[in-house]
């Protein structure tokens, strides 16, 4: 009889997924596993069936239904009951549907293209205050921090001058050791803040102004809208930046590659999402009925958890996943999920990637970490992966 475990939790080697998840894969890539609140659900792991779940809509996405894979107390208000306003990734259809309608033409490739060069303005911005400050400096408030912050709040319309409101009540939601009070607390906080600023008319020519003047949203659900996109718009970008340079670092032949070819930086960035991904305890889903899944009898309200790490290195879609390597081809990793639920804002955090990393590396050649690897904090108390903090100098 296989051992109903816990979701694995310990990394080995830091930009790896437990090692766990790699011989469930190949063991069993339908198992059971036991939720934090002794729920019997199950782990998905392969690639295959990570995106047979996620294009099925017979698996809901309801908060209503979700539980969360690992002890996270501050999910508890938000996963049992209806999905906030605007919050369209506790939705299905037809309410997902209609969010989703009104903001993917604002996401779209051609649109973050023609963001390009704002970004790039924005990202030298940040560096050449990077460079007056001098090093050493923590590269995640100096720089991976800042530009998505920068960035995220020109696209909505929100002032700058505001982030550390949001930031701070962000790092509460995204915590794994928040409690539900302080999450709670939080949430309220953040659409306090947009519901103020749509209020007194601070919120520019952003989007959500954009939203507000179409009419086809009510308040609350533009403010829901604004604190997923200004949360998940920053921190996911943050960590993956933060992240990806370290990795960069700790391989000095890929670093060289993408220094000295231009040409690989879009796949390079396509590698380095699907290497790290950074959202390391997967994406909740729970059937709607009774369900019959690779051979398994799946019961309605069973959680289901997504391991998107895992399925990012599957060696049945990808040759030696588990090396960083810039010339592999990348297509199909599930760096941002998969299905009708796929990141909204995956293009703005590839434009992102694209323009910042190759940007430090020109302006910093001798970019080198300013403590021992065994010092860098990694942000393994956190739902999206990263550093707290990353020491460098050059």
């Amino acid at each position: 009889m296989t051992l109903i475990a816990p979701h694995p939790t310990v990394r080995v080697n830091p930009f790896d997924p437990p090692p766990e998840l790699a011989k469930y894969r190949q063991d069993e890539p339908v198992r059971r596993m036991r939720y934090p609140d002794g729920h019997i659900g199950w782990l998905v792991t392969s690639h295959a069936l990570a995106r047979k779940v996620l294009a099925d809509t017979r698996f809901s996405a309801r908060s209503e239904f979700k539980r969360a894979p690992v002890n996270r107390p501050g999910a508890d208000p938000f996963y049992g009951a209806p999905a906030l306003p605007g919050w369209l990734v506790d939705m299905d259809a037809p309410e997902h549907t209609r969010l989703r309608q009104q903001l993917a033409g604002k996401f779209t490739a051609r649109r973050m293209r023609e963001m390009r060069p704002r970004i790039e303005a924005i990202v030298d911005h940040v560096l050449a205050a990077m460079a007056d400050q001098g090093g050493p400096v923590d590269l995640v408030a100096s720089f991976a921090l800042p530009v998505p912050s920068l960035v995220i709040c020109e696209l909505l319309g929100v002032p700058y001058e505001d982030r550390a409101e949001f930031q701070r009540n962000s790092e509460v939601l995204f915590s794994l050791t928040a409690a539900a009070d302080e999450a709670s607390e939080a949430m309220d906080r953040l659409y306090d803040f947009l519901r103020r600023l749509s209020r007194e008319g601070g919120l520019g020519d952003g989007l959500l102004n954009l939203l507000a003047a179409d009419g086809t949203l009510d308040a609350e659900e533009i403010a829901g809208v604004g604190v997923l996109l200004l949360t998940a718009g920053h921190e996911s970008t943050s960590s993956s930046l933060a992240l990806s340079t370290l990795a960069l670092l700790a391989h000095p032949e890929q670093l060289a590659v993408f220094r000295d070819d231009p040409s690989i930086t879009d796949n390079a960035v396509e590698e380095l999402l699907r290497h790290l991904s950074v959202f390391h305890f997967g994406v909740p889903r729970t059937p709607t009925e009774d369900l019959e899944f690779e051979g398994h009898l799946m019961k309605a309200g069973e959680s289901v958890t997504v391991s998107i790490p895992s399925a990012n290195r599957d060696a049945g879609w990808f040759t030696d996943p588990d090396r960083l390597d810039f010339t592999r081809k990348t297509s199909g990793h599930m760096a941002f999920g998969y299905g009708i639920h796929q990141c909204l804002g995956q293009n703005l955090v590839r434009m992102e990637m694209r323009t910042a990393l190759p940007a430090l590396f020109r302006r910093f050649p001798g970019l080198a970490l300013a403590v021992p690897p065994e010092e860098i904090p990694f942000a393994s108390d956190m739902s999206v992966y990263g550093v707290h903090r990353l020491p460098v100098t050059w």
